[in-house]
């Protein structure tokens, strides 16, 4: 009786413990599942899910003409979702080869035979994103999508593409330092146009909730929290692309000719401000030349004799001097001091006139000048100097400009030879865009306007904002110096130091520049380099185009920069000759060309349009071609009716042309249009004749 007790003892005993264990078991199910159910999940996604920034496609940087200078250009990484609830067992058996061969053929990595092999064990494994591939561009991913299995599409066929991007520049490293960059992995770090108008460009990222694979991977999942992101604007830019290029290949010619350093090269509108080309190159050693620094912008650099302008032009326009005054230079040399400074003739000019002074570049007469009428009271000069605005930066649209250099009488560095010094261009320093954009006013008839790089900024086409021409100073010096002073720039090509520039079709006007450079902060009497320059303007006579050229340490034994500089400056112009002023109608026949545009009721466009209305106003015309766009011309006291010229590849001239005639004409080669005011075409930019690009925009100004 006692064992069978104890049994029973035991028993429940074993039964209590055991009930006890279940209800705490219960009782902590319980728990997880309803009082901690939160926390615990709340970890659980923590590790396999979380929640990230989707960025926005970055916006386009645009040439003037809309063809693409920066873009962002998808690219995708492939998975294989081996298990995707449409793919059936006969989809999968039918296909596998061809989309094994196509893998090989398109992917490469392994064979088809190695592709089928790594395909079927993912399957069995019942993976549900198993890598293709990372960074396949969008024609790659067009063709995988027509592949056996991948063209049943992502739930029947298992492809899943998630797209990411990169920013690429289709013309390479043409103006590749203006537009710059955006690095990310310095932080802060941001370059030129990209970094100016990042806030533009960047738009606004959403979210997205992204999931953790085997092996560490994450992949974007349909979730109801993502957060769509807001794609970036576009910026409309001055760059002309053929311009630049013609700028780059002549300055890097020069640099590698002459063993330089570095150099830059800048062409401006004068009139707007427009940079049209902007190149900086350097040499990496290797006998290559990159846009490694934006030295047109950034670098500050005593300017030598380009300087010159200023220095006489504040003399003129004090009254002290004026262009036909004689000034004795000499032998050409002029002791201040314990400095000697020097002509670059070795028995000098003698008595020459002070337009001679500025033609011949006469570094003694400069500095005879200047100290002669300022020594007693040189803050004025510095102050005419400051009046024509050459201390202040020209708050331009990129971030870096150097900050230019002249000191004022007091300063601590100002000295006995600071006048005579500073008038040839040395102890003040300046950015080769400020020393061009004070030339260019001088080419603007005195009105000083700040450089642009940007126009406008586009959202999905449109312009949501604009911006215009700036002025800095109506004028920089009155209307008599400015004359004098365009007449000593034309007398430097036409008989001063620059001219090997000459030429019969236009007249270019100008400044030479040889400055030498302290190397290693060691002064001019030890490693002694040059910088080689050339800045001005043409046509002379009506001054469209400013153009500055440096290029900085040639190590070849030639460093004038009539030579050196001006060769680039000279290439730059002849092609802005050739391609923009003599363009319209250039084609036609001598008989057409003296035949003038008119009848403006009826324009040009469609024959059959002006068919109609030249009936309607009872005017006489001829049928001198067959071509269905025509333009309207005189000829005595009837209209003929000319062929527009289309040519595939080409921008055809829709000038005089109803905006629809226009539009459509312009959309069927190709183009996107954009306009402005109503009525018929009355300019149009880029002009007819122009080589078409994919996406290039057209823009109208209408007449009305």
């Amino acid at each position: 009786m006692a064992v069978r007790e104890e049994i029973v003892w035991r028993s429940a005993v074993v039964y209590f413990v055991l009930t006890v264990l279940a209800i705490a078991l219960i009782v902590q199910i319980l728990i997880l599942q309803y009082v901690q159910r939160g926390k615990w999940s709340a970890m659980s996604e923590k590790y396999v899910f979380k929640t990230a920034e989707m960025p926005a496609n970055r916006g386009d940087i645009l040439s003037w003409d809309g063809r693409l200078l920066a873009s962002s250009v998808p690219y995708y990484s492939i998975y294989m979702d081996t298990r995707s609830s449409g793919m059936t067992a006969e989809t999968w058996s039918s296909g596998i080869s061809g989309l094994s061969e196509g893998l090989s053929r398109l992917i490469g990595v392994r064979s088809a035979a190695g592709w089928r092999s790594v395909i079927t064990e993912a399957r069995k494994r019942g993976d549900r994103y198993f890598l293709i591939s990372k960074k396949v561009d969008y024609a790659t991913l067009k063709k995988l999508r027509e592949l056996p299995i991948f063209r049943e599409g992502q739930f029947k066929g298992g492809l899943v593409a998630q797209p990411e991007s990169k920013r690429i520049l289709p013309h390479n490293e043409l103006a590749a330092r203006t537009i710059g960059y955006l690095n990310q992995s310095t932080e802060g770090t941001q370059v030129g146009l990209e970094g100016s108008f990042n806030k533009e460009l960047a738009g606004k990222n959403g979210l997205v909730v992204k999931q953790r694979l085997t092996g560490g991977d994450w992949i974007i999942v349909n979730d109801g929290e993502s957060v769509e992101s807001k794609d970036g604007n576009d910026i409309v830019t001055t760059i002309d692309v053929e311009l630049q290029d013609v700028a780059s290949s002549a300055l890097e010619t020069q640099l590698r000719k002459h063993n330089a350093h570095h150099g830059c090269a800048v062409l401006m509108e004068v009139e707007t401000g427009d940079i049209r080309a902007i190149a900086n190159l350097e040499s990496r050693g290797d006998g290559s030349f990159h846009e490694t620094y934006n030295y047109a912008i950034a670098e500050s650099t005593e300017p030598g004799s380009t300087f010159k302008l200023a220095s006489l032009m504040a003399a003129i326009e004090d009254g002290v001097i004026d262009t036909g005054d004689i000034v004795d230079t000499g032998n050409g040399k002029v002791k201040f001091y314990d400095k000697i400074i020097r002509d670059t003739k070795e028995e000098g000019y003698g008595k020459i006139s002070v337009k001679q002074v500025f033609e011949k570049s006469s570094n003694v007469g400069t500095s005879i000048i200047i100290n002669k009428y300022y020594k007693d009271n040189p803050k004025d000069f510095v102050n005419r100097l400051y009046a024509m605005k050459l201390n202040q930066q020209l708050d331009i649209q990129i971030k870096g400009e150097g900050v230019p250099l002249i000191r004022y009488p007091g300063d601590k560095y100002w000295s006995g030879l600071s006048l005579p010094m500073m008038s040839h261009g040395y102890e003040v320093q300046m950015t080769p865009l400020q020393i061009l954009t004070f030339y260019n006013a001088v080419a603007n008839d005195g009105k000083m306007i700040r450089p642009r790089f940007v126009t406008s900024i586009l959202r999905n086409g449109s312009v949501v904002k604009n911006f215009g021409t700036e002025v800095i100073i109506n004028s920089i010096a009155s209307r008599n110096t400015i004359r004098k002073a365009k007449a000593m720039m034309e007398g430097v090509v036409e008989h001063g130091t620059a001219t090997n520039l000459k030429n019969s079709n236009y007249k270019i006007a100008g400044k030479t520049g040889t400055a030498q450079i302290a190397l290693n902060n060691k002064g001019y009497r030890q490693r002694v380099s040059y910088q080689a320059s050339f800045v001005g303007y043409f046509p002379a006579e009506n001054p469209l185009y400013s153009c500055i050229v440096v290029v900085n340490a040639p190590s070849n034994g030639v460093y004038y920069g009539n030579i050196v500089a001006g060769s680039v400056f000279k290439e730059i112009s002849d092609k802005v000759y050739a391609t923009r002023f003599f363009r319209d109608y250039r084609a036609e026949s001598k008989e057409d060309k003296d035949m003038k545009p008119t009848a403006p009721e009826a324009g040009n466009g469609l024959r059959s349009d002006i068919n109609e209305v030249l009936g309607e106003l009872d005017v006489r015309y001829k049928k001198t071609s067959k071509e269905e766009w025509v333009a309207t011309r005189e000829s005595g006291d009837t209209i003929r009716l000319v062929g527009v010229s289309l040519k595939e590849g080409l921008v055809p001239d829709v000038r005089g042309m109803s905006l629809r005639d226009a539009v459509y004409l312009l959309e069927n080669s190709g183009l996107r249009v954009r306009y402005s005011g109503k009525g018929r075409v009355l300019r149009q930019s880029p002009e007819h004749g122009a080589r078409v690009y994919e996406g290039s925009v057209v823009s109208l100004d209408m007449n009305m």
